[in-house]
């Protein structure tokens, strides 16, 4: 139960985050759009959930924090890693571009540090019809 636990904890802080951001930090529904291309809003839900199932395999089968040092020790890793964090900056910039307030970008600042793609994937789904008028004006 403790090793479980320890291996998991992630993901609880994780459940809390999705429950905030589903309750408090988005425009729409999770599975539906007023949007004209709500099969792009299906196509990230798809993302978001495969990623998500992946994600949580990958927790049973190795520790994320031993596997990132193990590939932070080769170029290539260190290269990922960096190449992961330009589009997390960038999604942060959407993110910002979207509000219009730099206090709510605080708001996703740090889930979306701490979990990139599971954290940006969300708030597009939550806030896909708004995004999605800003391209269309």
């Amino acid at each position: 139960m403790q090793r479980t636990f320890k291996r998991y904890r992630l993901w609880i802080f994780y459940a809390g985050f999705l429950a905030l951001a589903v309750f408090y930090g988005g425009r729409e529904p999770v599975f539906t759009t007023e949007s004209g291309y709500a099969a792009g809003k299906y196509a990230v839900l798809t993302v978001f959930f495969v990623f998500l199932a992946y994600s949580l395999f990958a927790t049973s089968k190795e520790n994320f924090f031993k596997s990132v040092v193990s590939i932070n020790r080769f170029y290539w890793g260190r290269q990922i890693g960096a190449d992961l964090y330009i589009s997390v900056f960038l999604s942060l910039a959407l993110i910002y571009l979207n509000e219009g307030s730099f206090a709510m970008l605080m708001l996703w600042i740090i889930p979306v540090l701490i979990f990139a793609n599971l954290a940006i994937l969300p708030y597009i789904i939550l806030n896909y019809g708004s995004i999605v008028s800003q391209f269309m004006t």
